[in-house]
């Protein structure tokens, strides 16, 4: 649909435009914040539903248990968007949200894995399905329901402000989180506490409820009723037929997919990074991310508006070209500022794992089996990934009898190999070996937590805020954007696919690849190679394929 699409006026809905924006918005909002609590308590879910693997796999195991609520919102943008087209838009963003508040009240109130073993698993897994179902209904919706309100020459002003229910939604997940815990303590909250942000969702799901049943169905979907245009086949007229679905693979790899990494690297990826491999505390890296959205979240609508005015293409491709050039530095400078003494020790004491690579198992375990204890290499490289040191793998040949080497700065320390000793001493020599290992990190000035008197923190949210500046360039035009690509009669359905495939895969299992990737390489900065190479595949595809289209009337 290269060609530019006939003017057409827009229709008047009868509904004030600061009623849709904001009932659409808040509902959305709602609908992040149930999302998004999960996220943000990734390291307590672990404890509480993933204790029966290792601490590295567990934590792993949560943050794929996260993702699984990504993986299947494209199927809910397929299911949800073909009803959206058929049947209107209102109807159906009011069945998933009613999908996604049932799901998160219900994780409040889940049993542990310490109750009913591996069934808390599985079940947590099935409540965050259901909820990336209803995701992926809600979202085309609300942006194709407001971009039809909108006057020609507003839609990307008018579509940031559902932009900023992501971020807002996290917002909002992190001030209950915040001050529940600061409430508790983290001994209660860690205990039972964690459940209540969950349970309050039944709350916010009635409200949102209320709010969204006070609006009337989209005035563009309403005529084509009356006309009878709608498309008595959305799925097969979007993506059967050539014309329509090369704009979803183009929109999918030159906009969307950068744009998701770009998301989830700025917001998530960075809370993560703090918390589990800078070691700051979860209460202060959840204020420090706190504040960065807040002070970000206004771009949202500034470069929805300037997207209006000079197109949503640059913007974007902009917005990803940046992070492609600056996550490296600006993740290293966050580790400056976060645990200076973790970046100092870094620089004059770097470690190196020296050992024959087929000695070396990927310190992953998917079933909670392998206590990485077999070898040498494999004991001093779970020590280190459990203790959060960053280090550097050196091959060699294998030589018989020959040990793993592991230089702490100018210190060499040797890995028992456990095959070499009596299976009664076994258990004892990886223990003592850790020990030693731990206290010669220690030493090399290798911090166990972040220390809060050392952290810059006005540093931190320095680069937490421009994290999140290039999320509100990539996101603040897309909605308006993936509205335009596509006619009326399939957009609810042709936009959610490569909006959610994008999100829902590129980015929402982001925080698993990239944290997989360090564990397999001991480099902490490692897994930012994922949002980088993603990000720049989006900006060469985008720059020859991508069409402009600010300028698309979209009443049609």
């Amino acid at each position: 649909m290269a060609e530019e699409i006939a003017a057409a006026a827009p229709i008047d809905s009868g509904q004030s435009e600061r009623k849709v924006i904001l009932a659409s918005s808040l509902g959305t909002i709602f609908e992040w914040y149930d999302f998004y609590l999960y996220g943000l308590l990734a390291t307590i879910i672990s404890a509480q539903f993933f204790s029966g693997v290792n601490e590295t796999t567990g934590f792993i195991f949560a943050l794929a248990a996260f993702a699984a609520g990504f993986a299947v919102r494209p199927f809910g943008a397929l299911v949800f968007g073909r009803i959206g087209d058929l049947v209107g838009r209102k109807n159906t963003f009011l069945v998933t949200m009613g999908l996604m508040g049932l799901s998160t009240f219900l994780v409040g109130v889940l049993p542990s894995y310490a109750s009913i073993g591996t069934a808390a698993p599985v079940m947590l897994v099935a409540l965050r399905l259901l909820q990336g179902l209803a995701l992926g209904g809600e979202y085309g919706g609300a942006a194709t329901y407001v971009a039809e309100h909108a006057p020609e020459g507003k839609r990307g002003l008018f579509t940031s402000f559902i932009q900023t229910t992501a971020t807002l939604g996290l917002f909002a997940a992190l001030l209950v989180v915040i001050s529940t815990r600061s409430a508790l303590g983290e001994e209660a909250f860690a205990a039972w506490g964690w459940r209540l942000p969950f349970l309050i969702s039944i709350v916010l799901l009635g409200v949102s409820l209320w709010i969204r049943m006070q609006l009337e169905e989209s005035p563009v979907f309403k005529q084509m009723k009356e006309e009878g245009t709608t498309s008595k086949a959305p799925l097969t007229e979007a993506f059967g037929r050539w014309a329509n679905l090369k704009w979803v693979i183009v929109a999918l790899f030159g906009a969307v997919a950068g744009q998701a990494v770009v998301w989830y690297s700025g917001q998530f990826y960075a809370l993560f990074f703090l918390e589990k491999t800078l070691k700051v505390d979860g209460a202060t890296a959840n204020i420090l991310i706190a504040i960065a959205l807040a002070l970000g979240t206004p771009f949202f609508i500034l470069f929805g508006w300037l997207s209006d005015r000079i197109g949503r293409k640059p913007i974007i491709l902009a917005g990803c070209a940046l992070a492609a050039l600056t996550y490296f530095p600006a993740f290293q400078l966050l580790t400056s500022a976060a645990n200076p003494a973790m970046a100092k020790a870094q620089e004059t004491a770097a470690v190196t794992v020296t050992a024959d690579p087929g000695s070396c198992a990927f310190q992953f375990d998917p079933v909670g089996k392998n206590k990485f204890e077999s070898t040498g290499c494999d004991i001093a490289k779970s020590a280190l990934a459990k203790a959060g040191v960053s280090y550097t793998s050196v091959t060699r040949p294998r030589r018989t009898g020959e040990a793993t080497e592991i230089w702490v700065g100018r210190r060499a320390l040797i890995a028992p190999e456990p095959w070499q000793l009596a299976e009664e001493d076994r258990a004892g020599s990886a223990e003592a070996f850790r020990k030693e290992l731990a206290a010669a990190t220690a030493a090399a000035g290798y911090p166990a937590k972040a220390d809060p008197e050392a952290m810059n923190k006005p540093l931190v949210v320095a680069v937490l805020f421009y994290l999140v500046l290039l999320v509100t360039m990539v996101y603040g035009p897309i909605a308006a954007l993936l509205v335009e690509l596509f006619p009326s009669r399939i957009r609810y359905t042709a936009m959610s696919l490569p909006y959610h495939i994008g999100n829902g895969w590129f980015g929402g299992f982001l925080p698993t690849t990239a944290f997989a990737m360090v564990a397999a390489t001991g480099n902490i900065y490692y897994g930012l190679w994922y949002p980088v190479v993603v990000a720049v595949i989006t900006v060469i595809v985008g720059l020859l394929f991508l069409p402009e289209t600010f300028r698309r009337p979209i009443h049609q």
